[in-house]
């Protein structure tokens, strides 16, 4: 079958927007490892933007590489350090630099405790551990006090990706940001309620088509290019 005799697309090729011109192609990166100050003994101002450690440095140069061989339009990023170091080394490959969007940035937990205040003195240790014991079981963010909600995390993300498809149509577009930024979009796409539905690992790669008034789901949290020296570069 020549090109000009391709087939008519069939309705689940309309529904996940296989075999379709035209379609803007969304690569969600997560960023790399990231050092970890421990929000309930340490200052919760800490935790809101480390850099990353050297393992995530590893990990945002592997995916950097895996994404070189790619066709790439625009790259995006948070302007936390650790999302924005991971756009970075993606972008180096094809000579631009991640245009920051701030609304990409990770949930805001805790971020109205005291910045010098650790979670465990400000809140108690009873309380934090059943918050532990709530998110384990309810997996949404407004279990948290003293946080940004779910609500407000959810549409602020949401809007920012659906700006960013509808800048870039027909594109192949990058996108360096969190584990809860891609749960929260993922999730609105596919009708999920839960703020974490998945563990996305440090610079996996999970990938939505958009087009034709459609979201599909690709793939989801693929580490593959991660598999070096017995997965020694695999975390989360």
């Amino acid at each position: 079958m020549t090109q000009a005799q391709a087939r008519t697309p069939m309705v689940f090729d309309r529904a996940f927007l296989t075999d379709i011109e035209g379609i803007t192609e969304l690569i969600f990166v997560r960023h790399g490892e990231q050092h970890i100050p421990d929000p309930r003994t340490g200052p919760v101002g800490e935790t809101f933007d480390p850099p990353l450690s050297e393992r995530g440095e590893q990990q945002a140069k592997v995916v950097g590489e895996r994404l070189s061989v790619d066709r790439i339009d625009v790259v995006y990023a948070s302007p936390l350090k650790r999302a924005l170091e991971t756009g970075r080394q993606v972008a180096r490959h094809h000579r631009m630099e991640p245009i920051v969007v701030d609304d990409l940035r990770e949930i805001e937990v805790f971020r109205d405790i005291p910045a010098d205040r650790s979670a465990v003195d400000f809140l108690g240790q009873g309380l934090l551990l059943g918050i532990r014991e709530r998110m384990l079981r309810e997996k949404k963010w407004d279990v948290y006090p003293y946080s940004e909600s779910s609500f407000d995390f959810r549409k602020r993300t949401v809007n920012a990706v659906e700006s960013i498809i509808a800048q870039n149509e027909g594109k192949r577009v990058v996108i360096a940001c969190h584990g809860g930024v891609i749960n929260a979009y993922v999730g609105h796409i596919i009708g999920v309620d839960y703020d974490m539905f998945f563990r996305p690992a440090h610079c996996s790669i999970s990938v939505v088509f958009s087009g034709q008034g459609v979201r599909a789901l690709q793939s989801l949290n693929d580490v593959h290019h991660l598999r070096t020296n017995e997965w020694t570069l695999v975390s989360h």
